[in-house]
């Protein structure tokens, strides 16, 4: 017997963000003000994500820098709270890099990745950042400049498992570490970027760069780091049991034994084949209950593939500071989307916001919806649409469920969305506009705003 309920997916919402969304009025009056979509942050969220990273070095009796990955969200509000954290920053681009010192943050709490112009390599050299090299060539252009630099290393192997790390497109691979030795003169540390929440690759990997710093200390170089980069993941969703019905009833979809729960039949990455389900879920496992710290003191209580002792371990014994460099743990409860609704017919719900402003779908996140308002009526099963001109722009490809329905004027809250969902992918196409910031703090009781780049913390700590 098919399940008739209505297939939820219930975000996570923690009390400061569920304070935030019960301000009803404000809410409305910031969208009729700025707009909709209206981008908004909590600032003082930040110093709780840091603090609870920073738990899991005093577990472990390790030492090393938090770096926040700077591309996974661009406000101004956000990186000026966390200049008055211990978190550090990684910095992408030429701007990235202005951006976090206008915002307070000194060299010394900076890192440079990813690809680097002329220009963005000038100014972290200039500036004394350290700089994570991911090429021979990058690495031959900093011979003689003082500069201080990260080899990050990629293509690890281990004798220990059958696990080898992917590919990745960061990083002077493995085997040529000799050579790379060869052309540094002077060396911080060593790193690695993996794309992956495995954890089995990841300990693969952070057991090679060990390797590494023995090499190096062979050479002579002193070598006391590793940086082991982001990818420690965020719980979106309230109930495990509601994801695994989800997943579950996607499958029954695809193979045409319940009624269609996606856009033309969209399957994730999954298709009916003669009556089997083939391919794979392309969708991020939007409840994990091990997520953020919890993800990283996981992994450091990992055995090495090899020398089978954890990791965290190994990195203690050797002496070595552990560098990591979350985006969206971090940025975990710190914002959301606000969106109005433009109309409401059936099952199509089109809303004034498009799928860049919002991109839960580009980055294979689903959660509902909130809509902002104590309004429950009967739970309505809805599609959401965008306001470009394209069939692709599709604010969610499968049915969302609300509690009630939607009227042309409410507001849907997109939450806890500050990490890569809120303006990783905006643009001005059609001349639709991007979204505006603004940054909410808890004051004398109740909530006050401001636009982003006017906020400025005022007492040294979390507003």
């Amino acid at each position: 017997m098919t399940d008739s309920r209505p297939l939820t997916l219930t975000p996570r919402i923690e009390p400061s963000l569920q304070s935030v969304l019960d301000e009803t009025e404000l809410l409305h009056q910031l969208a009729d003000g700025l707009g909709s979509p209206l981008n908004i942050v909590l600032p003082g969220a930040l110093a709780a994500n840091v603090e609870a990273f920073r738990a899991v070095y005093r577990r472990h009796h390790l030492r090393g820098h938090v770096y926040f990955a700077h591309k996974a969200n661009r406000s101004s509000a956000l990186l000026r709270e966390l200049a008055t954290t211990e978190a550090g920053v990684d910095v992408a681009s030429l701007g990235e890099l202005q951006h976090a010192l206008g915002a307070g943050f000194t060299p010394d709490r900076i890192v440079a990745t990813g690809p680097k112009n002329r220009d963005f390599l000038g100014l972290a050299v200039r500036t004394g950042v350290l700089i994570s090299v991911d090429s021979l060539d990058e690495l031959l252009l900093l011979q003689k400049s003082g500069a201080r630099v990260l080899l990050r290393l990629s293509g690890f192997t281990s004798t220990g498992v059958q696990t080898i790390s992917r590919r990745s497109r960061f990083g002077i691979p493995f085997d040529r570490l000799d050579e790379a030795l060869d052309r540094c003169e002077e060396i911080a540390g060593i790193a690695y970027h993996l794309d992956t929440i495995g954890p089995p690759e990841k300990a693969v990997a952070l057991e090679g760069c060990l390797a590494a710093i023995d090499e190096c200390r062979r050479r002579g170089l002193p070598v006391w780091s590793i940086d082991i980069g982001g990818g420690f993941g965020v719980n979106y969703l309230a109930d495990g049991a509601e994801w695994e019905r989800y997943t579950t009833e996607l499958g029954q979809a695809v193979l045409g034994r319940r009624a269609p729960m996606t856009w033309n039949d969209h399957g994730y990455g999954l298709r009916n084949e003669a009556g089997t389900l083939r391919g794979a879920l392309g969708l991020y496992p939007a409840y994990r209950p091990v997520s953020g710290p919890g993800y990283l003191d996981q992994l450091l209580a990992t055995p090495a593939p090899e020398q089978r002792r954890p990791l965290g371990e190994l990195l203690l014994d050797s002496m070595i500071d552990l560098d990591i460099e979350p985006g969206r743990a971090l940025l975990d409860q710190a914002g959301l989307v606000l969106a109005r609704v433009v109309s409401a017919d059936g099952e199509i719900v089109r809303l004034d916001i498009n799928a860049g402003d919002v991109s839960l779908e580009e980055h294979g996140v689903l959660m509902d919806p909130v809509l902002v308002g104590d309004r429950r009526e009967d739970p309505t099963e809805v599609f959401l649409l965008g306001n470009l001109c394209l069939e692709s722009d599709l604010i969610t490809r499968r049915k969302v469920t609300l509690p009630a329905r939607p009227r042309p004027g409410d507001l849907l809250a997109f939450v806890n969305t500050a990490g890569y969902f809120m303006d990783f992918s905006a643009t001005r196409a059609l001349h639709q506009s991007i979204a505006r910031t603004v940054a909410v703090s808890r004051r004398a009781n109740r909530w006050t705003w401001c636009l982003d780049d006017q906020y400025w913390p005022v007492h040294g700590g979390a507003s």
